[in-house]
């Protein structure tokens, strides 16, 4: 299984990195396509969806 990273955690490189569900454990809730994929650079902090500032785990993509 690849790296999960949640909402709140630092970056361990740059790159690209995909939304894998919801920390409260309701999936995707209502995620749109293009808050799915966000670019962070290393010791940068991994945010919540930007549209319901719901906290989110990410693998890199």
């Amino acid at each position: 299984m690849a790296d999960r990273y949640k909402t709140g955690e630092k970056a361990p490189e740059n790159g690209k990195y995909e939304f894998d569900g919801l920390t409260n454990g309701n999936g995707s809730g209502n995620v749109t396509e293009d808050e799915k994929y966000i670019s962070l650079e290393s010791g940068e902090t991994f945010p919540p969806v930007r549209s319901s500032k719901e906290s989110a785990y990410w693998k890199k993509a």
